[in-house]
C-alpha cells in the first residue's frame, strides 16, 4: 500500500513508521505522498481513533529532508516543496483524531517539524532535536519557525535556529518540547499506553480539544468564541449524556462516538 511506511493497527492505534533507515528516515517525495495518504485514512476510517508516527531502526527517527532532492531547485520548485510538506504537517496538526510523536533518535531538520506538527510528542533518551538547516544556508520549510516558537518560546527558538544546534530529549522535556522521555524498548509502548488512556474518552470531545487548543495559534480565530461553540456542541451529543450519566451512576461511561 506504501512505498516508505510501515502500518499497523492494535486496539484502534494506527502506528505509522517511517521506513527509510538506510538514510535515516530522510524525507523525500514518496514519503510526504504516503504519509498524505495514511492521514486520510485515519481520517476516514472508523476502526482508528489515533496515531502513532515513529522511524524505523534506532538511529534516527527522522533525520531532516533528502538534500539530494533538491540541490538544484530553483526559487520556485523550493516554495513549491515548502508549500507541500506544510501542507501535509498542518494535515496531521488539524485532524481531528490524535497523532503523537514517538521519537527515536535523530529529528533534525524536517524530521524535527513533522514531530512538531503532531499534536505533543514523547522521546526515547537518545532523541536529538534540531532545526540545522542554517548549515545549508536555509531555513526550516515545513513551519518549523513557527512551531518551535509556539512550543519552546521566542528566545530559545531563535538560538537553536541560528545557531544549528541539537538539544538531547531531558532538555528537549525541560523547554516543553517532548511530554516524556523514556526507554528506547518502552517507547512504542507508552505511546500506546497513552493513546489508550485518550482512546477511552469521547471521540468528539477528543476532536473538540484539538480543534480548540489549535485557535489559539490561528489568527482567523477568536479561540474563547470557538471553544463555547465546542462546549455547546458537546450537549448535543450522545456521548456527553451518557457521560453525564455514567457520573451520576457511578459506572464507567461508553462512549460511542455519536
Amino acid at each position: 500500500m506504501y512505498q516508505t511506511l510501515l502500518t499497523s493497527i492494535e486496539n484502534n492505534v494506527l502506528t505509522i513508521t517511517i521506513n527509510r533507515p538506510e538514510k535515516l528516515n530522510a524525507l523525500n517525495r514518496n514519503v510526504f505522498t504516503d504519509l498524505d495518504k495514511a492521514l486520510s485514512d485515519i481520517e476516514t476510517n472508523p476502526g482508528i481513533k489515533s496515531a502513532i508516527i515513529t522511524g524505523a531502526g534506532t538511529k534516527a527517527f527522522v533525520a531532516g529532508a533528502d538534500i539530494s532532492e533538491f540541490s538544484d531547485y530553483s526559487k520556485e520548485q523550493a516554495m513549491a516543496m515548502s508549500k507541500r510538506g506544510q501542507d501535509i504537517f498542518a494535515k496531521i496538526e488539524r485532524c481531528n483524531k490524535p497523532i503523537i510523536a514517538a521519537v527515536n533518535g535523530f529529528a533534525l531538520g524536517g524530521g524535527c517539524e513533522l514531530s512538531m506538527a503532531c499534536h505533543f510528542r514523547i522521546a526515547s533518551e537518545n532523541a536529538k532535536f534540531g532545526q540545522p538547516e542554517v548549515n545549508l544556508g536555509l531555513i526550516p520549510g515545513y513551519g518549523g519557525t513557527q512551531r518551535l516558537v509556539q512550543l519552546i518560546g521566542k528566545g530559545r527558538a531563535l538560538e537553536h535556529l541560528m545557531s544549528g544546534n541539537m538539544i538531547d530529549a531531558h532538555e528537549a522535556k525541560q523547554f516543553g518540547l517532548v511530554n516524556h522521555v523514556t526507554g528506547a524498548d518502552n517507547l512504542l509502548e507508552q505511546a500506546k499506553f497513552i493513546l489508550s488512556v485518550i482512546n477511552s474518552k469521547a471521540p468528539l470531545a477528543v476532536a473538540a480539544c484539538i480543534k480548540a487548543a489549535n485557535a489559539v495559534y490561528d489568527e482567523t480565530k477568536n479561540g474563547f468564541d470557538l471553544e463555547i461553540e465546542e462546549f455547546g456542541n458537546c450537549f448535543a451529543t450522545k456521548d456527553m449524556k451518557e457521560g453525564v450519566s455514567a457520573f451520576l451512576e457511578k459506572r464507567k461511561a461508553k462512549f460511542n462516538g455519536k
